[in-house]
């Protein structure tokens, strides 16, 4: 089996992705948030810095989202975590087999992941949600050596057609073959590329999808559960021998 990159090299990587300053217009943004703050959080202090992804140093599926949500990620410091797109993402985590609980509140609440990393194509909270070509650009070297750190992933699950974009585009960066003609991105699609990761797209857990039941908790726990199988990794223990 490959072996897992040393704690202290993802560490080093964090620390960098953390002091990241690259976009002016996102750090405008993200530290305006912290300053501001919603109502709701006024008295806590928020992160208001790049995120790095988080989870199993051993990871065969690497779960890629778009960006830190400016009230979630970039008040917790931990992605996916203080949101409602989080509380969805984890909560399915958790019944796949790849969370040691079911909800993610803080980075120090004692969650842990297995076989699973989780990361962001964009690592500051954007505007609206939406960082500018140039903004996906200058992230994407974080992505490049974040994957060189994590050699046993087998699956990318792109959540969301960003991150889809985002994965293709990881793909030549980290100099494996561009996909002709460009895969179509949509709830269950797969490539298996003979040369790195397999891709899996679906819907992003965002309040927008899952609130109109475009994804449903059994949608993204068959994606989830699908994304075990393409990476070799037994079923979960509730369905073994099922």
């Amino acid at each position: 089996m490959t072996p897992a990159a040393p704690p202290a090299a993802l560490a080093a990587l964090e620390a960098r992705v953390v002091a990241c300053t690259r976009c002016p217009r996102l750090v405008a943004w993200r530290e305006d948030v912290a300053r501001e703050r919603r109502a709701a959080f006024a008295g806590e202090t928020y992160w208001g810095r790049p995120i790095p992804g988080f989870g199993d140093p051993g990871a065969a599926v690497l779960l890629l989202g778009l960006a830190p949500a400016a009230h979630g990620a970039n008040r917790t410091g931990r992605v996916f975590t203080g949101d409602r797109s989080g509380d969805f993402l984890f909560a399915a985590l958790w019944r796949t087999g790849f969370a040691s609980r079911p909800a993610s509140v803080a980075r120090d609440d004692g969650l842990q992941l297995h076989d699973a990393w989780v990361t962001a194509a964009v690592r500051c909270a954007p505007p609206a949600n939406r960082p500018t070509p140039a903004e996906r650009d200058a992230c994407l070297p974080w992505s490049v050596a974040e994957l060189a750190l994590l050699p046993r992933v087998r699956v990318v699950l792109c959540l969301g057609a960003f991150a889809w974009d985002a994965a293709l585009r990881l793909r030549v960066a980290a100099g494996l073959a561009q996909l002709r003609p460009r895969p179509a991105f949509g709830h269950g699609a797969l490539v298996a590329p003979r040369d790195g990761p397999a891709l899996l797209g679906s819907y992003h857990p965002s309040q927008q999808n899952t609130f109109t039941g475009r994804l449903t908790p059994d949608m993204l726990d068959a994606v989830l559960l699908s994304a075990r199988e393409l990476a070799g990794l037994e079923p979960p223990a509730g369905e073994r021998g099922a």
